[in-house]
């Protein structure tokens, strides 16, 4: 029997009981079993006497090893994380003009970054490395002013890795791929701070979701794979969009196949049973994608990138499906909202599902928080507003306008009769004082904003955007694609479907009939 102690302002145990110090583990007597109470007197070398009130609970021995066993599983100080910062981000431009894309907003508060750091933080892991390569300054900005481990977080930290020159000639390349960064920095797993280290945990800096990683650890863990990828359930309609997986009965990975269509989607189907889908949801939903987020044991990581395959780049490409002969590779099922915000067509089309009644993904829990920078900004002020579906984000103002359907970020400013439906914008970086704005306006100029009897339709509106007096934004003739970056605005679309405007920052619109193009 193990014999445990509740106590306080305790070093060191003398009496009559048989155990010494080591035998004693602080526990919570109300919560494990019958509370046993009583006092005893300690004379010190100094007579000077303490009492000492102690609750004892009996715990087999089994069920205790067990214990430890489960809490050594979930102990979050034995796992890095390393957020990739993703590559150029060509398919979200012209929102990556001049940011990274874990720097692009969203939700009207947050930026991308903020979904993997927050989940990290409620996960418990406090140890994070963030590579970058692209438009990095407003990242590192924001990571500076959103996450001091140092402060908050014990040994904790948060460090932000660019990709930089080294020595030899291999030390001369950019960052090749999700595989190839990691590689650049490899030696940091195995210095002072990373001893106690024993799964790297691999994520994207682009994704909107909610998830609790130790749940994915410990699921690594206790199946004693060397690689664990967590995966989404999938059905006909979206599965040839994604790398899917093919597993064994018992959830190994045993083959990839990446974005198959026909008979090599099908030949891709598997029973999702094994990895807890009902039988019912398992039939609507046969396949598993990846979702671009791994966990490696520590040595298994570095033998791969130095040694066993030392010019490959990708992980998904070409690390993993190449490792699934040779190591255990595992799916662990993640049967909740997810969405890559790769595209313009997803960043736009996650943020208005925000607005949705009950929404499928929500920024408002309490129990697991989203955290960004603290801006210390007051409530919005609105004016006579009809609002209709949307999210008013902190510090705006609106005056007399109607907002359907849309996200406003933080330090918005819209003005009296102006109509924003289907739009997302982006906010404001800084506020403009009343004499600027006068002043503004008496030169002709377009304050930061929406001007008077403005009307918006399905655009996306750029961070410290000028929009003027009188303009009209609507893709009333369907048109796709248009680069209009000299008058301050882009038309993008995927597949077929109609184009939305991007109003860019800092570029004076003014009276302009954008749609009349």
């Amino acid at each position: 029997m193990v014999v445990s102690l509740s106590t306080t302002g305790v070093r060191q145990l003398h009496g009559s009981s048989g155990l010494s110090p080591r035998d004693w583990r602080p526990v919570n007597g109300d919560l494990m079993g019958k509370k046993l109470n009583f006092s005893q007197r300690v004379q010190k070398k100094n007579n000077v006497k303490s009492s000492i009130q102690m609750t004892l609970t009996a715990i087999p021995t089994g069920e205790a090893k067990l214990r430890d066993l489960e809490m050594e599983k979930r102990d979050p100080r034995t796992v890095v994380a390393v957020i990739l910062g993703g590559g150029a981000g060509t398919r979200l431009f012209p929102l990556t003009k001049r940011r990274a894309k874990p720097a692009v907003p969203i939700g009207g508060a947050y930026r991308l970054i903020d979904v993997p750091m927050s989940n990290c933080i409620n996960s418990g892991i406090n140890k994070v490395y963030i590579l970058t390569q692209y438009n990095s300054a407003s990242l590192n900005r924001h990571l500076a002013r959103a996450y001091n481990f140092g402060v908050t977080f014990g040994d904790g930290f948060v460090e932000a890795l660019s990709a930089t020159q080294t020595p030899g000639e291999e030390g001369k390349r950019w960052f090749q791929g999700t595989a190839d960064a990691v590689r650049q920095f490899h030696w940091l797993f195995e210095d002072a701070r990373s001893k106690d280290i024993e799964d790297v945990l691999i994520l994207s800096g682009d994704h909107l979701y909610r998830m609790d990683y130790m749940d994915f650890v410990q699921n690594h863990r206790q199946s004693g794979a060397d690689i664990t990828l967590s995966c989404l359930p999938m059905d006909d309609s979206r599965a040839s969009d994604f790398g899917l997986m093919k597993i064994d009965g018992k959830g190994r990975v045993m083959s990839f196949s990446e974005k198959p269509k026909g008979k090599d989607l099908k030949a891709m189907a598997v029973d999702t049973t094994v990895l807890g889908l009902s039988k019912e949801e398992s039939e609507k939903k046969p396949y598993i994608a990846s979702m671009g987020v791994y966990i490696f044991k520590k040595e298994i990581l570095l033998n791969l990138l130095r040694w066993r395959f030392p010019t490959a780049n990708d992980f998904g490409s070409e690390i993993i499906p190449a490792s699934a002969s040779e190591y255990y590779i595992k799916a662990y099922l993640f049967n909740d909202y997810w969405e890559d915000i790769g595209t313009i067509k997803s960043f736009f089309e996650a943020n208005l599902a925000l607005t949705e009644h009950p929404s499928r993904f929500s920024f408002y829990d309490a129990t697991k928080p989203m955290y960004t920078s603290r801006r210390n900004l007051p409530p919005s002020n609105v004016d006579n507003c009809k609002i209709v579906d949307s999210i008013i984000s902190h510090g705006s103002f609106l005056t007399d306008s109607f907002i359907e359907h849309s996200v406003v970020g933080i330090r918005s400013r819209i003005n009296s009769n102006v109509h924003l439906k289907d739009t997302v914008m982006l906010g404001a970086d800084y506020y403009e004082t009343d004499t600027e704005i006068t002043s503004l306006l008496a030169e002709g100029r377009v304050p930061v904003g929406i001007g008077e009897n403005t009307k918006i339709t399905g655009c996306i509106i750029d961070k410290n955007a000028r929009i003027g007096k009188n303009v009209v934004i609507a893709n009333s003739e369907g048109i796709q694609e248009a680069d209009r970056s000299s008058e301050g605005f882009y038309i993008r679309s995927e597949k077929g479907s109609t184009g939305w405007y991007h109003c860019q920052a800092s570029v004076n619109v003014n009276r302009l009939q954008f749609s009349t193009l």
